[in-house]
């Protein structure tokens, strides 16, 4: 049986897209796949228009998110997204942030209700292979727990994705990545700080070179300017970039028919 060659990258916020799978969204669009983008929340805690960050009282959370809903539109088309879906929840900031237990953030939205509308997102669009977090949302943010929970249970009630997959970084590549990014004096956000280690070589079951698409990585990046904590990334050499960013390792979470071992497709076989 043939499927649909669709792909679907589910993430919390704008600038995540760019950050764990631009890689492969712009490989299998080159390919002529239809690559569809999900993101949960309006990203309204990260970075202000004064650059204040989201913990900051006198932030400003509505132009915040104004701001990155244009810069989420612009990054997606670079990162070779056809499609872009927002469901629109508040962002739940940091984990410890007294913004978690407010109402309507996406931390504490309804698993069963966001996952009914995703299911069927994901039937409308036939999608084939789906990509979010882990359990640990990479590295912690209770959004990224969230989106891993709630796609999981779509994908139960969902009748067409055959494969999801996380992206992860093997600890000997996150180690290297440190170390060498310390050494050329590069700042690196929290998402690199304080992922959160315990990925063996053995967990990464398709290993992406998406090395010609590194500089399409780095301008998506660059298009969410707002997130001033990436800066260093979008400033970095384009050799070096490539060498940090040109390949994306990812995690097979499960199958529908329990193959793996596609070691350089995510549709291996399909």
């Amino acid at each position: 049986m043939k499927f649909p060659s669709t792909l679907v990258c589910v993430h919390a916020h704008p600038d995540d897209e760019a950050i764990f799978t631009a890689g492969i969204s712009a490989h299998y669009a080159a390919l002529g796949y239809d690559t569809v983008l999900v993101t949960y929340t309006n990203g309204r805690l990260g970075f202000d228009p004064s650059g204040r960050p989201g913990s900051d009282p006198n932030h400003d959370d509505r132009e915040t998110a104004s701001r990155r809903a244009g810069e989420l539109q612009l990054a997606a088309a670079i990162a070779g997204f056809s499609r872009v879906v927002s469901f629109g929840y508040d962002d739940s900031g940091m984990a410890g942030w007294p913004q978690n237990g407010e109402r309507g953030v996406f931390a504490n939205a309804d698993v069963d209700a966001v996952a009914r509308v995703l299911a069927a997102l994901f039937d409308e669009v036939g999608a084939t292979v789906v990509v979010t977090y882990d359990e640990n949302g990479f590295y912690g943010h209770p959004d990224h727990i969230k989106a891993n929970q709630v796609t999981r249970r779509a994908i139960e009630l969902s009748s067409v994705v055959q494969r999801l997959y996380y992206p992860v970084v093997p600890d000997s590549v996150l180690a290297s990545f440190t170390s060498g990014a310390s050494e050329q004096g590069v700042f690196l956000p929290a998402w690199v700080l304080d992922a959160v280690p315990g990925t063996s070589d053995e967990r990464v079951a398709t290993t992406m070179d998406v090395a010609q698409y590194a500089e399409c990585k780095q301008k998506a990046i660059a298009a969410h300017a707002s997130q001033i904590d990436n800066a260093d990334l979008v400033t970095m050499s384009p050799d070096l970039f490539t060498l940090f960013f040109g390949t994306e390792y990812y995690e097979l979470a499960w199958s529908r028919d329990g193959a793996h071992g596609f070691a350089t497709d995510l549709f291996g076989g399909l």
